[in-house]
């Protein structure tokens, strides 16, 4: 079943997009709720017809999400979670944690234009943010934990690695 979408939705398409979908989808889902709707021929020549009369406010729109992306692409995070000793996080880091921390930065981005997958153990991620259609910016995640500091435990486990062979390497001398 064709479907002319209404609105942006991620995974599927954008708006003035035509998708085939599944007819329980198109007639369950998209239509009742004002997200879709049928891509008949008549449909077709309305939405060629607004795209025309459209094309420079989409030209504006795109120009705008471009200079939202380009502030937004030097950008790295850094998130503290409370981590178990294993390395797992309690609770997860998503797109809605990732949203604070942008507008804590002075970002407003909304979470709903933000994929990734939840974030369950300390490491380096990566979050997408969709502004455009034709404009996505990545964005890094690095999860840290709360307690612990980041660079300490790299410091000291290099010392304890050059002491070790060390000691065994004197020890064969003394006998």
């Amino acid at each position: 079943m064709e479907i002319i979408l209404k609105e942006d939705i991620i995974g599927l398409g954008y708006k003035n997009d035509i998708v085939n979908v599944k007819s329980g989808y198109g007639r369950n889902y998209l239509i009742p709720r004002g997200k879709g709707v049928i891509a008949s021929e008549s449909a077709k020549k309305i939405l060629a017809e607004n795209l025309k009369q459209q094309a420079h406010k989409l030209a504006a729109l795109k120009a705008e999400a471009e200079k939202k992306a380009q502030a937004l692409e030097g950008v790295a995070l850094v998130i503290t979670a409370k981590v178990s000793a294993t390395g797992a996080t309690y609770g997860s880091v998503n797109k809605n944690t990732v949203a604070d921390e942008l507008q804590k930065k002075g970002f407003d981005v909304d979470r709903k234009i933000i994929t990734m997958h939840d974030i369950k153990h300390i490491g380096e991620y990566e979050a997408t943010v969709h502004f455009h259609k034709e404009v996505e910016v990545k964005v890094p995640v690095n999860v840290v934990a709360e307690n612990a500091p980041v660079a300490a435990p790299a410091v000291e486990e290099a010392p304890a690695e050059a002491a070790a062979p060390a000691t065994e390497e004197e020890a064969p001398a003394a006998e």
